[in-house]
């Protein structure tokens, strides 16, 4: 009974007024899909493209950011090579005994007389300490430069400085040379200058 009394209502309803309605439910229908469903899921999507892109930058950045760390890494290990190296030209604290025995037997070899050689007190530099030796040996001025040859030829840095020659007597061909022959090493933990204390 009521369903017939609605659909009765409806039938005299002008056909215009039933387009009207239907278009409205229809506007309404849609209105409330893209309210409820399409504007939050394409926030949710605007959302994902903008963290996508975020990403992607970051991959980006990640990527060149590998890349330095390869090169960095070379750099690191020419760097290291380098310093070995270079502590192999400058001995430490345990070797100073043994470079110094090589330089007399050098003297030795070249056939000169030693004198004197004589350790000095350490002179510290920037990052290393300066070892000199007094050296005053006697023989000809060939067998001085042989030896200093031989000594400019070593592994470690040594350097001949402050030469003075003189002939043992006048008109003599054996010369008394002195001189000092400095190396050098690397300063360590125990070489750091002690705090005064107050």
């Amino acid at each position: 009974m009521e369903t017939g009394s609605f659909t009765e209502k409806v039938e005299k309803i002008r056909m215009p007024y039933r387009i009207a309605i239907l278009a409205g439910t229809v506007i309404l229908l849609v209105g409330l899909f893209i309210w409820f469903i399409y504007l939050p899921k394409s926030e949710q999507i605007d959302k994902a493209r903008q963290e996508i892109k975020t990403l992607e930058i970051k991959l980006n950045q990640a990527k060149m950011k590998a890349k330095d760390l390869k090169k960095f890494e070379q750099e690191f290990a020419e760097v290291n090579i380098q310093f070995a190296d270079a502590l192999n030209l400058l001995p430490n604290n345990k070797e100073i005994p043994a470079l110094l025995k090589t330089l007399t037997q050098l003297g030795t070899d070249s056939q000169l007389e030693f004198l004197l050689f004589s350790p000095q007190r350490e002179r510290p530099k920037d990052f290393y300490m300066e070892i000199p030796v007094a050296v005053q040996v006697s023989g000809s001025y060939h067998n001085v430069a042989v030896f200093f040859d031989k000594v400019g030829r070593m592994d470690r840095i040594v350097n001949i400085l402050n030469v003075d020659m003189k002939p043992v007597k006048d008109r003599s061909t054996s010369l008394t040379t002195k001189c000092d022959a400095v190396t050098y090493r690397f300063k360590g933990e125990t070489d750091a200058p002690q705090q005064t204390k107050k």
